[in-house]
């Protein structure tokens, strides 16, 4: 018998305790449970660690871990990596929610597939500003399914292929393998973790919208990229893919063109630079020039508009998910 996935739920948390209740109630209400769920608190100034404590002592599976200052989400990131003491690791974020079946149907397809690097589900995606709501991951397979690195390939070069990491329960090691989460890639330190972990190990995929994720104008993300230094990540991000640690999973990302959804940014970098031209494949191109279109137009389209187009274009499931 194949021994049940053990997991973590790591939930990094600074200020959003008004968000905590609906993350932590959608957890303990799983109809299976995780080992356990680590809040880790950075530093709040609000009631966050009163809530965590109140549902610490209604379901004990929850603990509180309180950095003494802010220490920044990397951080709070790779913590959660040292003190999980499951095997596989979900990191959930505060203003996020799972839905009901999440754990359940994702440990099933683990249970049976124990050497993927995770197992994923479609997003379900809320920007707050504009009122859009698409679907992530829709179109790489019908059913519940193992994805092996060829396979994966050949769907991001299709444009069929995205890791929806809100949703994703993370085998620990090959993401200590990838080299955790480095400080020096800071918003998209999790995409580079999780992308080198699955394009060594495959990946499990459940096609149902189970986890939901909203976008805040104010997001690490979103307040990140605006700033010159985003530049500087995306070539710390090549600087790293020609480096020998990540010599086998290179040819995968470069000839997928799997950083076409960095967009102008990573196009511009790679034209300045030539030890970076190698990337420039057709698949890249081809991918990112649509999505820098895709992007200019999304500024000018009304929320209804684009919510018709993602219906009408195959980035909604076929299932709803219920809140």
């Amino acid at each position: 018998m194949t021994p049940e996935p053990s997991v973590s739920v790591v939930v990094p948390n600074y200020n959003h305790g008004q968000y905590l209740p609906r993350c932590l109630t959608a957890l303990v209400e799983q109809s299976v449970l995780p080992q356990e769920i680590i809040v880790i608190d950075d530093a709040s100034t609000d009631d966050s660690a009163q809530i965590v404590e109140e549902f610490s002592r209604q379901h004990p599976l929850v603990r509180l871990h309180r950095n003494p200052v802010n220490q920044g989400v990397v951080y709070g990131a790779n913590l959660g990596l040292q003190l999980a003491h499951g095997d596989w690791v979900l990191f959930a974020a505060a203003d996020d929610f799972v839905l009901p079946g999440f754990m359940e149907k994702s440990l099933a397809l683990l249970r049976k597939h124990p050497e993927s690097a995770l197992c994923c589900t479609i997003g379900d995606w809320h920007e707050i500003a504009t009122g859009m709501n698409w679907h992530v991951s829709v179109g790489m397979g019908d059913q519940p399914c193992f994805i092996p690195p060829a396979r994966m390939a050949e769907l991001e070069r299709k444009g069929q292929f995205y890791i929806a990491s809100h949703s994703a329960i993370m085998r620990r090691q090959p993401l200590l393998d990838a080299g955790g989460f480095l400080p020096e890639l800071r918003w998209h330190c999790d995409w580079f973790a999780i992308t080198i972990a699955s394009f060594r190990h495959g990946i499990c995929f459940v096609p149902e919208p189970l986890a939901r994720f909203f976008i805040y104008p104010t997001s690490y993300y979103k307040s990140g990229s605006r700033r010159e230094e985003h530049r500087k990540v995306m070539r710390a991000i090549l600087d790293l893919l020609l480096t020998e640690k990540y010599r086998d999973v290179e040819p995968f990302i470069r000839e997928s063109g799997a950083m076409f959804l960095f967009g102008k940014p990573m196009l511009s970098v790679m034209l300045r630079q030539p030890a970076y031209r190698r990337f420039l494949t057709p698949a890249f191109l081809r991918k990112n020039l649509w999505h820098i279109t895709k992007l200019a137009l999304k500024q000018f389209t009304p929320g209804f508009a684009a919510n018709l187009y993602f219906r009408l274009a195959g980035y909604r499931a076929k299932t709803t998910p219920t809140a």
